[in-house]
């Protein structure tokens, strides 16, 4: 099935040619796991008029890259909510002495992976770096749908915002979105970069891997 996926504002992704200019109401065609096409979504919308649409505020841009994801993941404790928030607070827990206390055992660190899968897949991220030790909290993020690269060089602290420290949003992107590209993108609630850079990644109402929707705020 093809799906149409159009935004107020398009962002392709960072680059010089033609095609990385931005699109006002813009479209993504999504068939299977590709991008079938891109461009103004009336264009888009005239040429597959059987294509079902899905409508998003604010802007269209490729999936986001967080670098260090095994400190956030396997060196970070995330609480599950509501049946621990009483005792350990809302906030993820990375200090050592705070993570003896809880006794983490691999099963606890694999549902608590799962939980941060799911504020990553949150922020419209959609790719990962870092070597997963722990088999649990691998396991948990390769079924999330979240692509795992090796390890790489990264500034600062990592964080569940990859925008965060940037100074333009490209720097956080993973990859374009072009005609035969994986269909892997985010939409967020803003008016364009510089209010995303601005407000950050927790404004995102979309996340789609591999032609998935995998992330839609409620």
């Amino acid at each position: 099935m093809r799906t149409l996926h159009s935004a107020e504002l398009l962002l392709p992704g960072p680059g010089p040619g033609p095609g990385s200019a931005p699109v006002p109401d813009g479209a993504v065609l999504v068939e299977g796991d590709r991008i079938a096409a891109l461009g103004p979504f009336a264009d888009l919308a005239e040429r597959y008029p059987h294509a079902r649409a899905r409508r998003w505020p604010g802007l269209l841009t490729p999936g986001l890259l967080v670098r260090g994801a095994d400190d956030l993941l396997e060196r970070t404790y995330y609480p599950d909510d509501p049946y621990e928030v009483a005792e350990l607070g809302a906030d993820p827990l990375s200090r050592a002495a705070a993570l003896e206390e809880l006794k983490m055992t691999e099963a606890r660190w694999g549902n608590s992976a799962r939980r941060g899968t799911q504020k990553l897949l949150a922020r419209g991220v959609v790719a990962v770096t870092g070597r997963f030790t722990v088999p649990a909290v691998r396991t948990a993020v390769s079924r999330s749908g979240l692509t795992i690269l090796p390890p790489a060089a990264h500034e600062g602290t990592p964080s569940l915002d990859p925008l965060a420290g940037r100074d333009a949003a490209g720097q956080a992107f993973y990859g374009v979105l072009e005609t035969g590209a994986p269909a892997r993108f985010a939409v967020f609630a803003v008016a364009d970069e510089a209010e995303l850079l601005e407000r950050g990644a927790t404004t995102c109402v979309a996340t789609v891997i591999s032609g998935r929707l995998l992330h839609r705020r409620r």
